[in-house]
């Protein structure tokens, strides 16, 4: 089945379904299948909408903020090791993201920076 044409609301071919659907039409497709010799019509509208964040993600150059407890010397020494810095306002290790990711540093991100509320 092929696709000819891909029509916005208000273009030609698509004024009876404006008035149908009104705004929560976005798109009028025409689909042509050769096989059966019939020209489909079809519609592509708005069902729903809500507020909506992407979730932030880190990139490999990104400096990562990894918390880690008093007590842990050993994952402190890591962290010293990898080139981290210790953030004292923060209270947070800051490492290159590539050096602790897939690892079980990862999961030490405090999750306000994971979900973007709060940044370095």
């Amino acid at each position: 089945m092929k696709t000819h044409c891909h029509l916005k609301p208000g273009q030609k071919g698509t004024r009876r379904l404006v008035e149908q659907y009104g705004k929560s039409l976005l798109c009028v497709r025409y689909r042509y299948d050769q096989d059966r010799g019939i020209r489909l019509k079809t519609v592509e509208i708005i069902v729903e909408e809500k507020p909506w964040r992407p979730m932030f993600r880190f990139r490999d150059g990104d400096m990562a903020p990894v918390a880690v407890g008093f007590g842990e010397t050993e994952l402190r020494e890591k962290l010293r090791k990898a080139r981290a810095k210790w953030d004292p306002q923060a209270k947070l290790w800051l490492v290159p993201y590539r050096l602790i990711r897939g690892t079980e540093l990862e999961k030490r991100i405090p999750e306000e920076f994971m979900n973007g509320s709060k940044r370095l």
